[in-house]
């Protein structure tokens, strides 16, 4: 039987750019960063505490990046994790909003994509 999700991929213009955001803003940790291909890398990362990885990758024409992701990240302080990006220069499209299912707030990478970050 299926027993986690290993990874999610997200869709980046510029490999470089996108490691620098999500570990230096979001505090990700690099897992592995090696040749995929002769156009690009296989770089994956680790949030701290969670089994889920993370792979920032170049789908070409296939994925384009931009756009509302269909993950959710969640904290147990969406406040203060949004006061925390903010601090590190990431753009708060929305909130943080309470609602009747918890708190949250809308963030974006470099590329435009968009994540909800909520309370778990």
């Amino acid at each position: 039987m299926i027993r986690g999700v290993k990874f999610v991929s997200i869709p980046v213009l510029d490999q470089d750019r996108a490691l620098a955001f999500y570990t230096e803003k979001l505090g990700f940790r690099l897992v592995t960063d090696q040749p995929f291909s002769e156009e690009q890398r296989w770089i994956e990362l680790g949030i701290p505490g969670a089994d889920t990885r993370v792979v920032l990758f170049r789908f070409g024409e296939e994925i384009k990046p931009g756009g509302q992701m269909n993950m959710t990240f969640w904290t147990d302080n969406v406040e203060a994790t949004v006061g925390e990006m903010k601090r590190k220069g990431v753009t708060i499209l929305k909130g943080p909003a309470k609602a009747g299912w918890g708190t949250s707030a809308v963030f974006a990478d470099p590329d435009g994509n968009q994540f909800l970050v909520g309370t778990k």
